[in-house]
């Protein structure tokens, strides 16, 4: 890791000793943050990638051991080094059992800092090498079937640890393509039903007239064609589960028969008498607001609240960018295997352009991407000319700008309606930054959040656009 690609975070309440070490640190070519106490190092880590954190013990508000714990729980890996006075090297001993790197004492002595920097960044290098190829820390972030360790996917996994095994009706809501299909197995894979029928219905694929028996079943003469009898997927999916997908779909007049089916566990085949019972564990998805649907008439509330015994929400991923690298890296190692490719990561510079794009089309949209990256691949890492143009073009990685009144003016004559347009999209997009990182009064975070993007994201734009003396002043 060589040393301008690392950034050190000086975390000290004394003055001097943060304007001397942190001038050390960048004479020997590092990125250095620095803090006045440990509540303002907690906030530095949250906003920005930190390799290294130098702290001392005792500080204001928060001291060195809550500042280690805390940092430790945002990044396991992360080293830390403490700052001590010769009277508290038991402490500092604490601090080591706790999780800390290694500790420096006052006064120190910059040949022990500097070897102890350089042992610290190599530890971190290593365990970034070991976690991007080992599959542990993928399985870390892989609970259920579902990648991801945010605090959605995190809030998800909690509720399925409650309702998996149970007999409850689920109804997983969900933009298009943010995995309804995968928690509806994984209701069904951890629960005493795992080893009996999963059925799933696609209830969007199903013409209206067909509904009926495709559910139900039908006895021979029922219609038409019906040569002999034949069950529906309710009697299949007997003891086991039975997943409705798009169940917004259905139409009105069938979600009577449904709902009967639901609350009684019984009906009868299209043009049958015999009534059928049956034990049948319902899972049901929508991606449409189906109280929207209720309020307009084409769905019965009686039937939406059978269902809605435990609601799941599945975020989008643009709100889970963080999960980003996880689903790359399981995306990666499932395309070499299908393609026999050897590709073993991704470029920062293409990650950042995952992370900044806004995935209408959600997980479906980034397995598509990544597929191609690792075809088009001629290295070990993707770069960001093997990503799509969409992805490629700078402007995806911000929001479409919101209408405005003001008048663009047009570049030079000289130059094609491309290059002007361009020259306009990024005037609009450093004016709607400008006025979110002012609204957050310069907070990237919150700024990155106003702007529905990720924070890595808004701060590559950020530096595209010569932005980056307006984040907060930190103290050199």
């Amino acid at each position: 890791m060589l040393p301008e690609q690392c950034q050190i975070l000086v975390v000290d309440d004394e003055p001097n000793l943060r304007r001397v070490l942190s001038a050390q640190l960048v004479r020997d070519g590092y990125e250095v943050l620095v803090a006045e106490d440990g509540e303002e190092g907690l906030e530095l880590l949250r906003e920005h990638h930190v390799d290294l954190v130098i702290t001392d013990l005792r500080m204001p508000k928060v001291d060195g051991m809550e500042l280690l714990r805390q940092a430790l729980a945002m990044d396991p890996d992360l080293p830390v080094v403490m700052i001590t006075a010769h009277g508290t090297v038991d402490t500092a001993v604490e601090a080591l059992k706790t999780g800390a790197f290694d500790y420096v004492t006052k006064p120190f002595d910059q040949a022990e800092v500097r070897t102890i920097v350089r042992k610290a960044l190599a530890t971190r290098e290593l365990a970034e090498r070991d976690a991007s190829h080992e599959p542990a820390a993928l399985a870390e972030s892989f609970r259920y079937g579902i990648i991801g360790r945010s605090p959605g996917i995190q809030e998800v996994c909690a509720v399925l640890d409650r309702v998996a095994d149970t007999p409850t009706t689920v109804l997983i809501s969900g933009e298009s393509g943010t995995g309804k299909e995968v928690v509806a197995r994984a209701v069904h894979e951890n629960s005493a039903r795992r080893d009996r029928p999963f059925i799933k219905v696609n209830c969007a694929a199903i013409p209206r007239d067909l509904m009926e028996s495709e559910l139900f079943g039908y006895e021979r003469g029922a219609f038409t064609g019906a040569v002999g009898s034949k069950p529906g997927r309710f009697e299949l999916a007997n003891l086991g589960t039975l997943f409705l997908d798009e169940i917004g779909s259905i139409p009105v007049e069938m979600q009577v028969k449904l709902l009967r089916a639901l609350q009684e566990s019984e009906f009868e085949r299209v043009g049958g008498v015999k009534t059928i019972r049956v034990d049948v564990r319902v899972v049901a998805a929508t991606n449409s607001d189906l109280k929207k649907e209720i309020a307009l008439g084409t769905f019965r509330d009686d039937l939406y609240y059978r269902l809605n015994v435990v609601p799941i929400q599945l975020p989008p991923l643009r709100d889970r960018c963080g999960d980003i690298p996880f689903l790359v890296r399981h995306f990666v190692g499932k395309f070499n295997a299908r393609l026999k490719k050897n590709v073993v990561g991704i470029l920062p510079e293409a990650a950042a352009r995952l992370e900044a794009y806004s995935w209408p089309g959600n997980i479906r949209e980034l397995e598509n991407v990544v597929e191609r990256a690792v075809l088009f691949c001629d290295s070990d890492q993707i770069r960001p000319t093997d990503l799509p143009p969409e992805l490629r073009d700078e402007s995806a990685s911000t929001p479409s700008p919101p209408p405005t009144s003001q008048p663009v003016s047009p570049g030079s004559a000289a130059d094609g309606l491309k290059e002007q347009v361009k020259a306009a999209m990024s005037r609009l997009e450093r004016e709607i930054i400008i006025k979110a990182l002012d609204q957050t009064r310069g907070n990237v975070t919150h700024a990155a959040r106003l702007l529905k993007i990720s924070r890595k994201g808004l701060q590559l734009k950020m530096k595209e656009l010569g932005l980056r003396e307006r984040e907060e002043p930190r103290e050199p």
